[in-house]
């Protein structure tokens, strides 16, 4: 009984130490991927959440000015951009209850690019126009969702963010007091000198990157073209899309075809009437039949009402309060909220401002562990027994091509190769260890 016993216990001993290399190796491999893309990202999106800030400091000269009296009427601002720069399509217009603050126009102009301009409300004077592409946050946006590679680069972003879902998982299980090693040891601060310092401050980091950097993960995918387009398909057959008109869809057209078009002003003063929380967003119609478009542009979402107003007789013919969506439009509107630091206020601006110093030194502390255990001339796999294709195995990919479609590629890509040409090369492999280990 007791040989048997101690068989056991053996059994449970090697099986837990396989266990362990086996998602050291994953983790491994997973982030010879996601580090540089974890670099990218964090340093990109943590610029990013300062976006009002930044462009506060670098547009100062074009953001506010004197207050003169009474700001002119937005159609003759409009008109003044006309004969300064052209436009063939008026994209929207910004209107702030701030009498010092411009009004921000957002246009095609007689080159079809689209453009930003910024109109002192007081002379109509435009006191400058940008190409939207060119402007330094737009640059850093584009950069942070696609490395300014279009929908061809948008797919390494979304590969990366659904690898280190995977990276983040591994770890945290690399981390968990095991052995010897208790929870006090686990949540230390980093001891020691040379690569173990460096070890240990990756585990801590990374105890913390779990808890801040998951939720930017996934609340991330929404975004992307091949998660996020699922999830926008999955919606539309649920019922649970959004609501919003923002960008077309079943926007009520105006009544007429004929007549005067009521003006700008008036729009805004329903939109008052309403109660709806400034600034505001307008855009005008396009065509005979089109209507007004409103929104509020504020942070909360619980603010962001819509309304529709008929460009002739001035009726509201549609109103939309966020907090009419459905549950799952809501939840994802929310989460990119919690995304861009601002479901909270400061604090969650604080704390993604952490996460991204967070995903910058796991980038590079996992840069430096590897530099410094790798044998000279080797890659350093770690030492793992094989991954076979087994029901499990067959299972737990079925799941991710469900879950995490492009990740679901990559693997059954990533089996293939292993397969064909990686085990006859001995690449990714590491030692395969033994009992004693």
């Amino acid at each position: 009984m007791n040989t048997v016993n101690a068989a056991t216990a053996a059994d449970t001993s090697v099986r837990g130490g396989a266990f362990y290399r086996l998602v050291w190796k994953w983790h491994f491999l997973a982030s010879l991927y996601v580090l540089p893309f974890m670099l990218i990202l964090s340093v990109t999106g943590g610029i990013y959440l300062y976006k009002p800030q930044i462009e506060s400091w670098l547009y100062a000269d074009r953001l506010t000015v004197a207050v003169t009296g009474e700001a002119l009427p937005l159609e003759d601002q409009i008109a003044a951009l006309e004969e300064y720069s052209g436009v063939t399509r008026l994209r929207g217009i910004m209107v702030y209850d701030d009498p010092a603050r411009t009004t921000r126009v957002e246009f095609n102009d007689t080159d079809r690019v689209r453009s930003h301009a910024w109109i002192n409300p007081y002379t109509a004077e435009v006191l400058a126009s940008t190409p939207r592409d060119a402007t330094l946050m737009r640059m850093l946006k584009k950069f942070h969702g696609e490395l300014l590679l279009g929908s061809f680069g948008t797919k390494f972003v979304e590969l990366s963010a659904h690898w280190a879902i995977v990276m983040m998982v591994t770890g945290i299980i690399l981390w968990w007091p095991r052995g010897k090693r208790n929870l006090r040891d686990a949540t230390r601060l980093p001891q020691g000198t040379g690569r173990k310092w460096w070890r240990e401050a990756h585990l801590f980091s990374g105890m913390f990157a779990f808890v801040l950097i998951m939720p930017i993960l996934i609340t991330g995918l929404p975004w992307t073209d091949v998660w996020g387009g699922g999830l926008s398909y999955v919606q539309t057959q649920t019922g649970q899309k959004s609501l919003s008109l923002r960008f077309g869809g079943a926007a009520p057209k105006s009544s007429a075809s004929e007549g005067d078009t009521i003006a700008y002003a008036q729009v805004i003063e329903i939109a008052r009437d309403q109660g709806i929380v400034t600034p505001y967003e307008m855009r005008p119609p396009r065509r005979e039949n089109d209507a007004f478009w409103l929104r509020s542009a504020s942070v909360n979402r619980y603010d962001q009402t819509e309304i529709v107003v008929d460009r002739y007789s001035g009726e509201q013919l549609a109103r939309v309060d966020f907090a009419e969506n459905p549950v799952v439009a809501k939840t994802v509107s929310l989460g990119i909220s919690l995304h861009q630091g601002e479901l909270f206020g400061p604090l969650n601006l604080a704390l993604n401002t952490i996460a991204a110093l967070l995903g910058v030194f796991l980038s590079v502390s996992g840069f430096i562990v590897w530099w410094k255990r790798r044998p000279a001339g080797s890659l350093g796999v770690p030492a793992a027994p094989e991954a076979n294709l087994s029901a499990g195995m067959i299972v737990t990919v079925i799941a991710l091509m469900i879950l995490l479609p492009l990740m679901g590629l990559s693997l059954i890509f990533a089996l293939v190769l292993d397969w064909l040409i990686f085990r006859r090369l001995g690449w990714f492999q590491g030692a395969r260890p033994t009992a004693a280990e």
